[in-house]
């Protein structure tokens, strides 16, 4: 505990005799002790000090007040005058000019060495210095173990941890991460720069995660190591999450390609909390591919909690159980999540069916909702071409691959564009003037490239099923 001018007065071993009429800073806590001799002392003082003085050189009225009213400006706590010396009492200028200014006068007896001042107040500095570094450490301690030990109402993780943080600071405290809430301890607060203080959390990713104190709190370095407890827990969160969606996303590719036999699927997606028996729809998201990677290990929002997220081919999934609300609903509440993230995405919303046939149709449902780009894509009718993709036994892809490679081919060694041409006269139904004016073309232009279509695939556009079959690959090619 620090001292002050009455712990040295209170003291018997040192003989202090407290001098003229000013009480000011007796009770503030002494800093340091500076002896000096020199008529101006200001420069060499910071504040706080306890200044003592022989009066060596302040021979003279003048140079007493003088020398009290630098001491003053320097913002000591006051004068100790030790007698016997140059002169055999305190000056009375001196005393006069200290109450003037309010400052204390000690007088320090001839038998009371300065240097027994000054070795109590650096005892009592070191003292309150080994107090607080066994605070501080005991804080560590406690801030560390509510991280790792489950609490009856908090649990154990982040929000232990950070209950923990705000008892200690004494103040409100809000943890956000991609510009959302992981952690508040008062509800629907909205912290600012005025009325809290900002922390950043590193955490190695561009999510702007941040710790907010409501001002005023406490802190004896405590929040530093919260800190730094946030981003090592963030770390493994996020590791996690990343790893449960790749393993998640292992068992949803077997599925999708119909790998396994129907009671071994069943079971594995048991095995990753699906159960086939209830009805399934999937989300997809769809973002840049720069982006991709900050999705792998994202914290989804509350409402999703019930989810199954899994990473399937440079895609992300979530599986929801149909009783979980309006599907349509959550995929807009996931889309705005992840754009206040800075991740634009598409997300596509899936149908929602039983077993595992019906998670692959939910799938390719969401896949080619999401191909429309818009931030949220709502399930159209279950089109045919879902239902073709979703069955193990019809071989989609190959028909594709077999109808377009000659036109791939072609455009490729002569940039016909014959498949741009292909998927606007199908787009468009076949009227040859919107074709033209899409593509900025002659009407005979337009013919002739639909003469060549038909020659290198041997399907005519201008004939129903030979539209249905190009149609289909083109479908199949653009989900794929």
């Amino acid at each position: 505990m620090a001292i002050t001018l009455t712990d040295l007065l209170d003291n018997p071993t040192l003989k202090l005799r407290a001098l003229g009429s000013s009480t000011s800073t007796v009770g503030t806590p002494i800093e340091w002790v500076a002896v000096t001799e020199v008529e101006n002392p200001q420069p060499f003082l910071s504040g706080s000090e306890l200044v003592l003085t022989t009066g060596a050189r302040l021979a003279t009225a003048d140079a007493q007040r003088v020398f009290v009213r630098q001491v003053k400006r320097a913002g000591a706590v006051g004068i100790g005058f030790g007698t016997g010396f140059g002169h055999d009492a305190v000056p009375a200028p001196l005393v006069a000019e200290a109450n003037r200014w309010s400052i204390p006068i000690i007088e320090v007896p001839y038998q009371t060495p300065f240097i027994a001042v000054g070795k109590l107040v650096a005892d009592a500095l070191s003292a309150e210095h080994v107090a607080e570094l066994e605070a501080l450490l005991a804080g560590h301690q406690a801030l560390a173990q509510s991280l790792l030990t489950a609490n009856q109402t908090l649990g154990s993780g982040l929000p232990s941890l950070l209950a923990t943080l705000q008892s200690m600071v004494g103040t409100d405290v809000v943890l956000e991460q991609f510009q959302a809430k992981v952690f508040s301890s008062l509800p629907d607060a909205e912290p600012n720069d005025d009325d809290w203080l900002p922390v950043p959390v590193p955490t190695g990713k561009r999510d702007s995660c941040t710790l907010w104190l409501r001002k005023p709190f406490r802190d004896a370095g405590i929040v530093d190591y919260a800190k730094s407890l946030i981003s090592v827990e963030l770390a493994n969160q996020w590791q996690r999450r990343d790893d449960g969606r790749h393993v998640a996303g292992q068992v949803i590719h077997d599925v999708l390609r119909a790998a396994l036999p129907a009671a071994d699927i069943s079971a594995r997606l048991r095995g990753i909390q699906i159960n086939p028996a209830e009805k399934n729809l999937i989300l997809l998201v769809q973002v840049p591919d720069k982006k991709f990677a900050l999705l792998s290990g994202i914290a989804l929002p509350p409402a999703l909690g019930a989810g199954i997220t899994a990473v399937v081919d440079g895609e992300f999934l979530v599986v929801l159980p149909a009783a979980v609300g309006d599907p349509v609903q959550l995929a807009r509440h996931l889309s705005r999540y992840l754009h206040g993230a800075g991740i634009p995405a598409s997300v596509g919303v899936g149908g929602a069916y039983t077993q595992a046939n019906g998670l692959r149709w939910s799938y390719f449902e969401a896949r080619e909702a999401a191909s429309r780009g818009l931030d949220v894509n709502e399930p159209e009718r279950l089109s045919l071409t879902s239902l073709l993709l979703a069955s193990e036994d019809v071989p989609m892809l190959d028909m594709a691959t077999e109808t377009l490679g000659p036109l791939l081919e072609f455009d490729e060694l002569h940039g016909a564009e014959l498949m741009n041409t292909l998927a606007s006269y199908l787009q468009l139904n076949g009227s040859l003037a919107a074709v033209a004016d899409d593509l900025s073309l002659h009407r005979n232009t337009v013919r002739y490239r639909l003469g060549q279509i038909t020659e290198l695939t041997g399907f005519d556009p201008a004939v129903t099923a030979d539209r249905v079959q190009l149609w289909l690959a083109l479908s199949v090619r653009k989900l794929n």
